[in-house]
């Protein structure tokens, strides 16, 4: 599908920061060259929203924090299941900060997710627990957006549970699949896809 862009449209740029692309501690693959073409999509847009990754060094979803345990395995947390990561985007590093490319002043608002330890946070909408909210729901209301258009890293992570959080708070979601790359651990990029059209959202080629 393609997509006109509308008023009440807010565009979601999802995690476009230094440990999520090309050389960094969680790099996806094709990471930095999606970054000049969102600045460029960004600014047709009445409102934009950065989400920025912003753990502590002691967090839960590290690998290093479990002895013995690699990176990409899985464990079962209080909320389900948990995949570990490498350690990444730990707050105030340079692994956490914005993509250098990134035109972060285009942005009305950034919302940080998974500084609390003890839950890991894919959504910019909730943490990964499904209940704790990070406030920007209602944002969008009070700004009247009723479309969440998304893009950035990693589009079958962080930008497919946030369109599906979007859902579920009644907005509707497209994710403009072009300016995303994803990690696709597993097939996850399929599940993300399946999952994400069978909430209704809408999957742009521009």
């Amino acid at each position: 599908m393609s997509l006109t862009i509308a008023p009440t449209d807010a565009l979601l740029i999802v995690d476009v920061q230094n440990d999520f692309c090309e050389g960094g501690a969680l790099a996806v693959e094709g990471g930095d060259a999606i970054v000049e073409p969102i600045n460029a999509f960004a600014r047709n847009f009445p409102a934009v929203i950065l989400t920025q990754d912003w753990h502590p060094a002691d967090h839960t979803s590290f690998a290093s924090n479990h002895p013995g345990a690699a990176p990409f395995s899985q464990i079962t947390m209080a909320y389900g299941e948990q995949i570990l990561w490498p350690d990444h985007c730990i707050a105030a590093t340079s692994g956490a900060a914005f993509h250098p490319r990134l035109d972060a002043a285009l942005a009305r608002m950034v919302v940080r997710k998974g500084y609390d330890r003890s839950v890991d946070s894919y959504s910019a909408f909730f943490e990964n627990d499904g209940t704790t909210p990070t406030g920007l729901g209602g944002a969008l209301r009070e700004w009247g957006v009723e479309r969440v258009v998304l893009c950035g890293l990693a589009t079958d992570f962080c930008v497919a549970w946030s369109a599906l959080d979007a859902r579920k708070l009644g907005f509707e979601a497209v994710i403009v699949e072009p300016l995303t790359a994803a990690i696709d651990i597993a097939g996850s990029l399929d599940a993300a896809r399946r999952n994400t059209i069978a909430a209704g959202v809408g999957w742009s080629d521009r």
